[in-house]
Protein backbone atom coordinates (compact mmCIF):
# COMPACT_ATOMS: atom_id res chain seq x y z
CA UNK A 1 0.00 0.00 0.00
CA UNK A 2 1.38 3.00 -0.83
CA UNK A 3 0.95 6.51 1.06
CA UNK A 4 -0.11 9.59 -0.28
CA UNK A 5 2.47 12.30 -0.05
CA UNK A 6 2.03 15.56 2.54
CA UNK A 7 1.27 18.44 0.77
CA UNK A 8 4.55 20.13 1.67
CA UNK A 9 6.46 17.50 -0.25
CA UNK A 10 3.66 17.64 -3.29
CA UNK A 11 4.83 21.75 -3.34
CA UNK A 12 8.26 20.60 -2.68
CA UNK A 13 9.12 17.58 -5.27
CA UNK A 14 6.47 18.10 -7.65
CA UNK A 15 6.42 21.76 -9.10
CA UNK A 16 7.89 22.35 -11.92
CA UNK A 17 7.25 25.59 -12.88
CA UNK A 18 6.76 28.43 -10.41
CA UNK A 19 5.71 32.18 -11.41
CA UNK A 20 4.09 35.09 -8.96
CA UNK A 21 2.07 37.87 -10.85
CA UNK A 22 -0.28 40.55 -11.35
CA UNK A 23 -3.70 38.75 -12.76
CA UNK A 24 -6.25 40.91 -14.14
CA UNK A 25 -6.67 44.25 -13.06
CA UNK A 26 -9.56 46.50 -13.33
CA UNK A 27 -8.61 50.11 -12.74
CA UNK A 28 -11.13 53.43 -12.79
CA UNK A 29 -10.19 56.19 -14.63
CA UNK A 30 -11.42 59.09 -13.76
CA UNK A 31 -11.53 63.25 -13.21
CA UNK A 32 -11.13 64.21 -9.48
CA UNK A 33 -11.79 67.88 -10.02
CA UNK A 34 -15.14 66.29 -11.63
CA UNK A 35 -16.31 64.38 -9.24
CA UNK A 36 -18.57 66.77 -6.88
CA UNK A 37 -21.08 69.12 -7.66
CA UNK A 38 -19.42 72.26 -6.94
CA UNK A 39 -16.68 71.29 -9.28
CA UNK A 40 -18.58 70.36 -12.36
CA UNK A 41 -20.62 74.27 -12.02
CA UNK A 42 -16.72 75.18 -11.81
CA UNK A 43 -15.76 73.86 -15.29
CA UNK A 44 -18.59 75.07 -17.19
CA UNK A 45 -18.95 78.47 -15.53
CA UNK A 46 -15.13 79.31 -14.98
CA UNK A 47 -13.26 76.84 -17.25
CA UNK A 48 -15.68 77.68 -20.69
CA UNK A 49 -17.29 80.78 -19.45
CA UNK A 50 -20.83 79.86 -19.38
CA UNK A 51 -23.32 81.99 -16.83
CA UNK A 52 -25.38 78.60 -15.47
CA UNK A 53 -23.86 75.40 -15.32
CA UNK A 54 -26.88 73.17 -16.63
CA UNK A 55 -26.96 69.62 -18.31
CA UNK A 56 -28.06 71.09 -21.38
CA UNK A 57 -24.12 71.51 -21.80
CA UNK A 58 -23.35 68.45 -21.06
CA UNK A 59 -25.52 66.82 -23.88
CA UNK A 60 -23.32 68.41 -26.78
CA UNK A 61 -19.94 67.08 -25.28
CA UNK A 62 -21.88 64.01 -25.37
CA UNK A 63 -23.32 64.12 -29.24
CA UNK A 64 -19.98 65.07 -29.96
CA UNK A 65 -18.23 62.36 -28.03
CA UNK A 66 -20.88 59.73 -29.50
CA UNK A 67 -20.27 61.30 -33.29
CA UNK A 68 -16.62 60.76 -32.71
CA UNK A 69 -16.97 57.24 -31.85
CA UNK A 70 -19.32 56.53 -34.69
CA UNK A 71 -16.97 58.32 -37.02
CA UNK A 72 -13.69 56.49 -35.94
CA UNK A 73 -15.51 53.04 -36.59
CA UNK A 74 -16.45 54.02 -40.21
CA UNK A 75 -13.29 55.51 -41.01
CA UNK A 76 -11.11 52.61 -39.73
CA UNK A 77 -13.62 50.17 -40.68
CA UNK A 78 -14.25 48.90 -36.65
CA UNK A 79 -17.21 46.69 -36.18
CA UNK A 80 -19.89 48.80 -34.07
CA UNK A 81 -22.20 46.25 -32.03
CA UNK A 82 -24.61 46.74 -29.34
CA UNK A 83 -24.58 43.29 -26.45
CA UNK A 84 -27.95 42.27 -26.14
CA UNK A 85 -29.07 40.95 -22.71
CA UNK A 86 -27.66 37.50 -21.41
CA UNK A 87 -24.42 37.60 -23.57
CA UNK A 88 -20.98 37.40 -22.57
CA UNK A 89 -18.42 40.12 -23.48
CA UNK A 90 -15.77 37.63 -22.75
CA UNK A 91 -17.35 35.13 -25.57
CA UNK A 92 -17.64 37.61 -28.37
CA UNK A 93 -14.29 39.10 -27.92
CA UNK A 94 -12.52 36.09 -28.20
CA UNK A 95 -14.50 35.81 -31.15
CA UNK A 96 -13.92 38.82 -33.13
CA UNK A 97 -10.06 38.74 -31.78
CA UNK A 98 -9.40 35.21 -33.47
CA UNK A 99 -10.53 37.00 -36.87
CA UNK A 100 -7.46 40.01 -35.60
CA UNK A 101 -4.23 39.37 -37.40
CA UNK A 102 -2.46 42.86 -37.07
CA UNK A 103 0.00 43.46 -34.04
CA UNK A 104 -1.83 46.31 -32.69
CA UNK A 105 -5.38 48.17 -32.62
CA UNK A 106 -9.11 48.12 -32.04
CA UNK A 107 -10.79 44.74 -32.42
CA UNK A 108 -14.40 46.44 -32.28
CA UNK A 109 -16.12 48.82 -30.14
CA UNK A 110 -19.14 47.33 -28.17
CA UNK A 111 -21.81 49.16 -26.36
CA UNK A 112 -24.08 47.95 -23.76
CA UNK A 113 -26.60 50.03 -21.07
CA UNK A 114 -25.32 50.36 -17.50
CA UNK A 115 -25.86 52.15 -14.56
CA UNK A 116 -23.43 54.95 -13.54
CA UNK A 117 -23.20 57.83 -11.73
CA UNK A 118 -24.09 61.20 -13.43
CA UNK A 119 -25.07 64.99 -12.93
CA UNK A 120 -27.78 65.70 -13.44
CA UNK A 121 -29.86 69.89 -13.21
CA UNK A 122 -32.88 69.56 -10.90
CA UNK A 123 -35.57 72.57 -10.19
CA UNK A 124 -35.39 74.15 -7.28
CA UNK A 125 -36.93 77.27 -5.23
CA UNK A 126 -35.61 79.53 -3.19
CA UNK A 127 -37.00 79.51 0.73
CA UNK A 128 -37.61 83.03 0.86
CA UNK A 129 -37.91 84.61 -2.76
CA UNK A 130 -39.99 81.45 -4.27
CA UNK A 131 -38.36 82.16 -7.37
CA UNK A 132 -36.78 78.75 -9.49
CA UNK A 133 -33.43 77.73 -9.98
CA UNK A 134 -31.41 75.06 -11.92
CA UNK A 135 -29.43 73.24 -9.70
CA UNK A 136 -26.39 70.41 -10.45
CA UNK A 137 -26.98 66.87 -8.51
CA UNK A 138 -25.07 64.18 -8.70
CA UNK A 139 -26.89 60.91 -9.07
CA UNK A 140 -27.19 57.27 -11.22
CA UNK A 141 -29.08 56.80 -14.26
CA UNK A 142 -28.26 54.07 -17.17
CA UNK A 143 -26.65 54.87 -19.61
CA UNK A 144 -24.61 54.03 -23.03
CA UNK A 145 -21.40 52.44 -22.32
CA UNK A 146 -18.91 52.05 -25.01
CA UNK A 147 -16.35 49.29 -24.80
CA UNK A 148 -13.34 49.02 -26.60
CA UNK A 149 -12.15 46.12 -27.02
CA UNK A 150 -8.16 46.12 -28.36
CA UNK A 151 -4.82 44.61 -28.89
CA UNK A 152 -1.44 46.05 -27.18
CA UNK A 153 1.94 44.98 -28.78
CA UNK A 154 3.24 45.26 -25.20
CA UNK A 155 0.07 43.94 -23.25
CA UNK A 156 -1.95 42.28 -25.68
CA UNK A 157 -5.68 41.94 -25.01
CA UNK A 158 -7.54 44.75 -23.44
CA UNK A 159 -10.74 46.88 -23.05
CA UNK A 160 -11.34 50.52 -22.43
CA UNK A 161 -14.73 51.39 -21.28
CA UNK A 162 -15.66 55.01 -21.30
CA UNK A 163 -19.21 56.08 -19.73
CA UNK A 164 -20.89 57.89 -22.94
CA UNK A 165 -22.40 60.80 -20.20
CA UNK A 166 -20.74 63.69 -17.99
CA UNK A 167 -18.13 63.29 -16.57
CA UNK A 168 -17.72 60.19 -18.63
CA UNK A 169 -15.69 58.32 -16.78
CA UNK A 170 -13.47 55.21 -18.03
CA UNK A 171 -13.04 51.34 -16.76
CA UNK A 172 -9.52 49.49 -17.72
CA UNK A 173 -9.14 45.88 -17.92
CA UNK A 174 -5.72 44.56 -18.64
CA UNK A 175 -4.20 40.99 -17.32
CA UNK A 176 -0.92 40.67 -16.48
CA UNK A 177 -0.02 36.99 -18.10
CA UNK A 178 -1.02 38.49 -21.36
CA UNK A 179 1.62 41.42 -20.35
CA UNK A 180 4.20 38.36 -19.41
CA UNK A 181 3.75 36.50 -22.97
CA UNK A 182 4.20 39.00 -25.19
CA UNK A 183 7.33 40.16 -23.35
CA UNK A 184 8.61 36.67 -23.50
CA UNK A 185 7.42 36.17 -27.07
CA UNK A 186 9.31 39.86 -27.72
CA UNK A 187 12.63 38.58 -26.42
CA UNK A 188 12.49 35.46 -28.04
CA UNK A 189 12.09 32.73 -24.87
CA UNK A 190 10.35 30.24 -25.54
CA UNK A 191 7.28 28.77 -23.72
CA UNK A 192 4.13 27.07 -23.55
CA UNK A 193 1.02 28.60 -22.55
CA UNK A 194 -1.90 28.20 -20.13
CA UNK A 195 -5.21 29.28 -20.96
CA UNK A 196 -4.30 32.21 -18.46
CA UNK A 197 -0.78 31.79 -17.41
CA UNK A 198 2.43 29.34 -18.56
CA UNK A 199 2.64 25.43 -18.28
CA UNK A 200 6.83 25.63 -19.34
CA UNK A 201 9.20 28.47 -20.06
CA UNK A 202 12.84 28.18 -20.96
CA UNK A 203 14.01 30.96 -18.48
CA UNK A 204 12.06 30.90 -15.52
CA UNK A 205 13.74 33.46 -13.52
CA UNK A 206 13.14 35.75 -16.53
CA UNK A 207 9.71 35.16 -16.58
CA UNK A 208 9.67 35.63 -13.11
CA UNK A 209 11.60 39.28 -13.70
CA UNK A 210 9.03 40.22 -15.80
CA UNK A 211 6.33 39.55 -13.69
CA UNK A 212 7.57 41.47 -11.00
CA UNK A 213 8.51 44.26 -12.74
CA UNK A 214 4.71 45.44 -13.68
CA UNK A 215 3.78 48.29 -12.06
CA UNK A 216 1.85 51.80 -12.04
CA UNK A 217 4.44 52.93 -14.73
CA UNK A 218 3.83 50.15 -16.98
CA UNK A 219 -0.22 50.56 -17.09
CA UNK A 220 0.38 54.88 -17.01
CA UNK A 221 1.91 53.98 -20.12
CA UNK A 222 -0.67 52.14 -21.43
CA UNK A 223 -3.79 54.27 -20.57
CA UNK A 224 -1.80 57.62 -22.16
CA UNK A 225 -1.65 55.83 -25.47
CA UNK A 226 -4.91 54.72 -26.05
CA UNK A 227 -5.88 57.86 -24.71
CA UNK A 228 -4.25 59.55 -27.32
CA UNK A 229 -5.30 57.01 -30.50
CA UNK A 230 -8.99 57.05 -28.82
CA UNK A 231 -11.98 59.26 -29.20
CA UNK A 232 -11.68 61.55 -26.26
CA UNK A 233 -15.07 63.71 -24.54
CA UNK A 234 -12.59 66.60 -23.29
CA UNK A 235 -10.77 69.15 -25.51
CA UNK A 236 -6.95 69.73 -25.21
CA UNK A 237 -8.02 72.90 -24.23
CA UNK A 238 -10.11 71.20 -21.00
CA UNK A 239 -6.57 68.66 -20.58
CA UNK A 240 -4.52 71.90 -20.47
CA UNK A 241 -6.02 73.31 -17.64
CA UNK A 242 -6.05 70.17 -15.88
CA UNK A 243 -9.15 68.11 -16.48
CA UNK A 244 -6.83 65.10 -17.08
CA UNK A 245 -7.58 61.37 -16.29
CA UNK A 246 -6.29 59.60 -13.16
CA UNK A 247 -6.26 56.24 -12.50
CA UNK A 248 -7.22 54.17 -9.50
CA UNK A 249 -7.47 50.94 -8.67
CA UNK A 250 -11.00 48.81 -8.36
CA UNK A 251 -10.47 45.03 -8.60
CA UNK A 252 -6.68 43.10 -8.39
CA UNK A 253 -5.87 39.97 -8.39
CA UNK A 254 -2.24 38.42 -7.47
CA UNK A 255 -1.62 35.11 -8.88
CA UNK A 256 0.68 32.18 -7.51
CA UNK A 257 0.69 29.23 -10.44
CA UNK A 258 2.33 26.52 -9.16
CA UNK A 259 2.24 24.11 -12.47
CA UNK A 260 2.49 20.10 -11.28
CA UNK A 261 3.99 17.24 -13.05
CA UNK A 262 1.16 15.36 -13.56
CA UNK A 263 -2.52 16.15 -12.71
CA UNK A 264 -2.68 13.00 -10.16
CA UNK A 265 -0.62 15.67 -8.05
CA UNK A 266 -3.22 18.09 -7.47
CA UNK A 267 -6.02 15.87 -6.54
CA UNK A 268 -3.68 14.62 -3.83
CA UNK A 269 -2.84 18.17 -3.26
CA UNK A 270 -6.77 19.06 -2.78
CA UNK A 271 -7.31 15.97 -0.77
CA UNK A 272 -5.27 16.78 1.83
CA UNK A 273 -5.92 20.95 1.85
CA UNK A 274 -9.93 20.52 2.01
CA UNK A 275 -10.10 17.35 5.18
CA UNK A 276 -7.73 20.14 6.73
CA UNK A 277 -8.75 23.59 5.91
CA UNK A 278 -12.53 23.88 6.07
CA UNK A 279 -12.33 26.36 8.38
CA UNK A 280 -10.42 28.77 7.28
CA UNK A 281 -13.21 31.06 6.83
CA UNK A 282 -13.56 31.62 10.32
CA UNK A 283 -12.72 35.02 11.38
CA UNK A 284 -9.50 33.68 14.17
CA UNK A 285 -8.64 31.46 11.08
CA UNK A 286 -9.06 34.34 8.15
CA UNK A 287 -7.16 36.78 10.35
CA UNK A 288 -3.83 34.20 9.80
CA UNK A 289 -3.30 34.47 5.77
CA UNK A 290 -4.44 38.60 5.68
CA UNK A 291 -2.56 39.64 8.24
CA UNK A 292 -5.25 41.43 9.92
CA UNK A 293 -6.93 41.99 12.96
CA UNK A 294 -10.56 40.90 13.23
CA UNK A 295 -13.08 41.79 15.66
CA UNK A 296 -16.51 41.10 16.79
CA UNK A 297 -16.93 45.14 14.90
CA UNK A 298 -15.20 43.90 12.06
CA UNK A 299 -17.35 44.34 8.87
CA UNK A 300 -17.69 41.78 6.00
CA UNK A 301 -18.21 38.25 5.34
CA UNK A 302 -15.91 35.51 6.59
CA UNK A 303 -16.48 32.52 5.32
CA UNK A 304 -14.82 29.11 3.43
CA UNK A 305 -16.57 27.57 0.70
CA UNK A 306 -15.89 23.95 -1.45
CA UNK A 307 -16.99 23.98 -5.24
CA UNK A 308 -16.94 21.45 -7.71
CA UNK A 309 -16.89 22.01 -11.13
CA UNK A 310 -17.34 18.32 -12.33
CA UNK A 311 -14.44 16.05 -10.47
CA UNK A 312 -12.41 19.26 -9.37
CA UNK A 313 -12.72 21.19 -6.12
CA UNK A 314 -11.68 24.33 -5.83
CA UNK A 315 -11.46 26.41 -2.70
CA UNK A 316 -12.96 29.88 -1.70
CA UNK A 317 -12.01 31.84 1.55
CA UNK A 318 -13.78 35.73 2.24
CA UNK A 319 -12.30 38.70 4.28
CA UNK A 320 -14.56 41.28 3.76
CA UNK A 321 -14.25 42.41 0.20
CA UNK A 322 -11.33 40.27 -0.94
CA UNK A 323 -11.38 36.46 -1.60
CA UNK A 324 -8.52 33.88 -2.01
CA UNK A 325 -9.33 31.09 -4.95
CA UNK A 326 -7.35 28.01 -5.23
CA UNK A 327 -7.97 25.73 -7.92
CA UNK A 328 -6.40 23.12 -10.22
CA UNK A 329 -6.27 25.04 -13.31
CA UNK A 330 -6.79 23.28 -16.27
CA UNK A 331 -6.22 19.62 -14.54
CA UNK A 332 -2.09 21.09 -14.47
CA UNK A 333 -1.37 24.19 -12.13
CA UNK A 334 -2.14 24.79 -8.79
CA UNK A 335 -3.35 28.10 -8.64
CA UNK A 336 -3.79 30.22 -5.73
CA UNK A 337 -4.92 33.90 -6.11
CA UNK A 338 -6.21 36.82 -4.22
CA UNK A 339 -8.64 39.23 -5.56
CA UNK A 340 -8.63 42.42 -3.69
CA UNK A 341 -12.21 44.49 -4.59
CA UNK A 342 -11.63 47.17 -2.28
CA UNK A 343 -8.14 48.28 -1.03
CA UNK A 344 -9.09 50.16 2.03
CA UNK A 345 -9.92 46.85 3.34
CA UNK A 346 -6.01 46.73 4.13
CA UNK A 347 -6.04 50.11 4.85
CA UNK A 348 -4.52 50.72 1.50
CA UNK A 349 -5.43 53.73 -0.74
CA UNK A 350 -7.19 53.15 -4.08
CA UNK A 351 -4.63 55.89 -6.32
CA UNK A 352 -2.62 53.58 -8.86
CA UNK A 353 0.47 54.38 -7.27
CA UNK A 354 -0.57 52.24 -4.12
CA UNK A 355 -0.16 48.94 -6.34
CA UNK A 356 3.13 47.97 -4.54
CA UNK A 357 1.67 47.80 -1.29
CA UNK A 358 -1.14 45.91 -2.54
CA UNK A 359 0.75 43.11 -4.21
CA UNK A 360 2.76 42.62 -1.18
CA UNK A 361 -0.20 42.31 0.23
CA UNK A 362 -2.25 39.72 -2.53
CA UNK A 363 1.37 37.91 -2.71
CA UNK A 364 1.77 37.14 1.07
CA UNK A 365 -1.70 36.52 1.44
CA UNK A 366 -0.72 33.74 -1.20
CA UNK A 367 2.18 32.35 0.12
CA UNK A 368 0.72 32.22 3.97
CA UNK A 369 -2.53 30.03 2.81
CA UNK A 370 0.30 27.69 1.09
CA UNK A 371 2.22 27.80 4.43
CA UNK A 372 -1.06 27.29 6.44
CA UNK A 373 -2.18 24.40 4.47
CA UNK A 374 1.46 22.77 4.48
CA UNK A 375 1.98 22.78 8.41
CA UNK A 376 -1.30 22.03 9.10
CA UNK A 377 -1.27 19.06 6.81
CA UNK A 378 2.11 17.99 8.26
CA UNK A 379 2.37 18.95 12.06
CA UNK A 380 4.33 15.53 13.03
CA UNK A 381 7.12 15.73 16.08
CA UNK A 382 9.72 13.66 16.80
CA UNK A 383 9.82 11.98 20.31
CA UNK A 384 12.28 13.92 22.07
CA UNK A 385 11.30 17.56 20.84
CA UNK A 386 7.53 16.20 22.39
CA UNK A 387 9.86 15.19 25.58
CA UNK A 388 11.27 18.66 26.40
CA UNK A 389 7.63 20.36 25.99
CA UNK A 390 6.56 17.95 28.85
CA UNK A 391 9.58 18.64 31.33
CA UNK A 392 10.65 21.69 33.69
CA UNK A 393 13.41 23.55 31.33
CA UNK A 394 16.43 25.40 32.79
CA UNK A 395 17.71 27.77 30.25
CA UNK A 396 20.78 29.25 32.00
CA UNK A 397 19.99 30.80 35.49
CA UNK A 398 16.26 30.85 34.29
CA UNK A 399 13.46 27.95 35.42
CA UNK A 400 10.28 26.88 33.70
CA UNK A 401 7.34 24.39 34.27
CA UNK A 402 6.60 21.91 31.68
CA UNK A 403 3.84 22.20 29.25
CA UNK A 404 2.26 18.92 30.19
CA UNK A 405 0.35 17.29 27.11
CA UNK A 406 -2.68 16.78 28.83
CA UNK A 407 -3.08 19.72 30.78
CA UNK A 408 -6.48 22.01 30.26
CA UNK A 409 -4.05 25.05 30.55
CA UNK A 410 -2.07 23.81 28.59
CA UNK A 411 -3.95 22.76 25.88
CA UNK A 412 -5.55 26.19 25.38
CA UNK A 413 -2.44 28.00 25.64
CA UNK A 414 -1.34 25.70 22.20
CA UNK A 415 -4.80 26.29 20.59
CA UNK A 416 -4.53 30.29 21.42
CA UNK A 417 -0.67 30.38 19.77
CA UNK A 418 -2.25 28.61 16.55
CA UNK A 419 -4.18 31.78 16.10
CA UNK A 420 -1.20 33.97 15.80
CA UNK A 421 1.39 31.78 14.14
CA UNK A 422 1.29 34.07 10.83
CA UNK A 423 0.57 37.40 11.80
CA UNK A 424 4.37 39.34 10.74
CA UNK A 425 3.40 41.55 13.25
CA UNK A 426 2.77 39.01 16.31
CA UNK A 427 0.84 39.60 19.29
CA UNK A 428 0.54 41.46 22.64
CA UNK A 429 -0.29 40.26 25.79
CA UNK A 430 -3.73 42.18 25.76
CA UNK A 431 -4.56 40.37 22.33
CA UNK A 432 -3.68 36.70 23.50
CA UNK A 433 -5.39 36.93 26.77
CA UNK A 434 -8.33 38.53 24.98
CA UNK A 435 -8.31 34.59 23.11
CA UNK A 436 -7.23 32.62 26.16
CA UNK A 437 -9.74 33.62 28.52
CA UNK A 438 -12.70 32.28 26.97
CA UNK A 439 -10.97 29.09 25.74
CA UNK A 440 -10.72 28.67 29.62
CA UNK A 441 -13.67 29.65 30.51
CA UNK A 442 -12.97 32.98 32.35
CA UNK A 443 -13.57 36.34 32.27
CA UNK A 444 -11.33 38.69 30.68
CA UNK A 445 -10.83 40.33 33.73
CA UNK A 446 -9.75 36.95 35.55
CA UNK A 447 -6.96 36.67 33.10
CA UNK A 448 -4.53 39.63 34.30
CA UNK A 449 -1.19 40.74 32.60
CA UNK A 450 0.33 39.73 34.83
CA UNK A 451 -0.78 35.86 34.89
CA UNK A 452 -0.61 35.89 31.22
CA UNK A 453 3.23 37.30 31.25
CA UNK A 454 3.94 34.14 33.05
CA UNK A 455 2.58 31.64 30.75
CA UNK A 456 4.13 34.02 28.30
CA UNK A 457 7.30 33.46 29.57
CA UNK A 458 6.89 29.76 29.68
CA UNK A 459 6.62 29.48 26.18
CA UNK A 460 9.14 31.80 25.45
CA UNK A 461 11.62 29.68 27.63
CA UNK A 462 10.46 26.33 26.15
CA UNK A 463 11.38 28.03 22.35
CA UNK A 464 7.43 28.17 20.71
CA UNK A 465 7.43 31.92 20.96
CA UNK A 466 10.08 34.59 20.55
CA UNK A 467 9.60 38.66 21.66
CA UNK A 468 10.36 40.84 18.88
CA UNK A 469 13.64 43.07 19.26
CA UNK A 470 12.62 46.57 20.75
CA UNK A 471 8.69 45.80 21.28
CA UNK A 472 6.14 43.77 23.86
CA UNK A 473 5.11 42.15 20.76
CA UNK A 474 5.55 38.39 20.56
CA UNK A 475 5.95 35.82 17.30
CA UNK A 476 5.32 32.26 16.83
CA UNK A 477 7.97 30.35 16.12
CA UNK A 478 8.23 27.73 13.39
CA UNK A 479 8.79 25.48 15.77
CA UNK A 480 6.35 26.39 18.30
CA UNK A 481 3.52 26.73 15.39
CA UNK A 482 4.47 22.61 14.38
CA UNK A 483 4.09 22.05 18.31
CA UNK A 484 0.86 23.63 18.86
CA UNK A 485 -0.51 21.84 15.83
CA UNK A 486 0.57 18.16 16.52
CA UNK A 487 -0.44 18.72 20.67
CA UNK A 488 -3.96 20.09 20.38
CA UNK A 489 -4.88 18.14 16.92
CA UNK A 490 -3.55 15.40 18.79
CA UNK A 491 -5.00 15.72 21.54
CA UNK A 492 -8.66 17.12 20.67
CA UNK A 493 -8.76 14.49 17.06
CA UNK A 494 -7.67 11.20 18.70
CA UNK A 495 -7.39 11.37 22.77
CA UNK A 496 -10.23 12.87 23.73
CA UNK A 497 -12.21 11.02 21.60
CA UNK A 498 -10.47 7.53 22.22
CA UNK A 499 -11.16 8.23 25.91
CA UNK A 500 -14.91 9.03 25.11
CA UNK A 501 -14.97 5.86 23.18
CA UNK A 502 -13.95 3.71 26.30
CA UNK A 503 -16.08 5.19 28.95
CA UNK A 504 -19.27 3.23 29.50
CA UNK A 505 -21.51 5.70 27.79
CA UNK A 506 -19.22 5.79 24.60
CA UNK A 507 -20.67 5.39 21.22
CA UNK A 508 -19.12 1.45 20.89
CA UNK A 509 -20.52 -0.63 23.57
CA UNK A 510 -18.62 -3.53 22.62
CA UNK A 511 -15.25 -1.63 22.78
CA UNK A 512 -15.85 -0.31 26.40
CA UNK A 513 -16.66 -3.92 27.49
CA UNK A 514 -13.84 -5.05 26.01
CA UNK A 515 -11.92 -2.63 27.85
CA UNK A 516 -13.21 -3.41 30.98
CA UNK A 517 -13.03 -7.28 30.45
CA UNK A 518 -9.02 -6.24 30.04
CA UNK A 519 -8.73 -4.14 33.25
CA UNK A 520 -10.43 -7.12 35.43
CA UNK A 521 -7.98 -9.51 33.73
CA UNK A 522 -5.06 -7.37 34.46
CA UNK A 523 -6.14 -6.88 38.28
CA UNK A 524 -6.97 -11.01 38.51
CA UNK A 525 -3.28 -11.02 36.94
CA UNK A 526 -2.41 -8.60 39.50
CA UNK A 527 -3.85 -10.43 42.50
CA UNK A 528 -2.14 -14.04 41.36
CA UNK A 529 1.10 -12.57 41.70
CA UNK A 530 0.79 -10.85 45.16
CA UNK A 531 1.48 -7.51 43.86
CA UNK A 532 0.10 -4.49 45.17
CA UNK A 533 -2.28 -2.52 43.32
Amino acid sequence: MSVAPSVAKVLREHVTLEIEGIDRMYLNAYIPKLQHELGVVSFFRFHQGYTFASSVLMERITRGFIAAIERMCQERQIPLITFQKGQRKDDIAAHYRAGFHAEEGVVFVGKAQEKAMVFRTENRKHPATGRGYAWIVRTTALVNHYYFYCVDRDFGPFFLKFCSYFPYTAKLCINGHEYLKRQLAKEGVAFQALDNGLLSCAEPARAREISGELGPDHLEVLFRKWLALLPHPFSPEDRQAGYRYELSILQAEFSLTQVLDRPLTGRIFFEGVIRENLDLGRPDQVQLAFARRVTKRTPGRFRTRVITDGVMPSLHVDYKHTRIKQYHKEGQALRTETTINDTRDFAIGKRLKNLPALREVGFSANRRLLDVQQTSHDCTMDEDRFQRVNRPLRVGTQRTSALRFADAWVQALLSTLVLFCFLPRGFTNREFRERLAPLLGLALSAMTPGRTSYHLRRLRLHGLIERLPGTHRYRVTPEGLRTALFSTRSYNRLLRPGLTALGPDGPDPKLARLCRDLEAAIDQRIARAHLAA
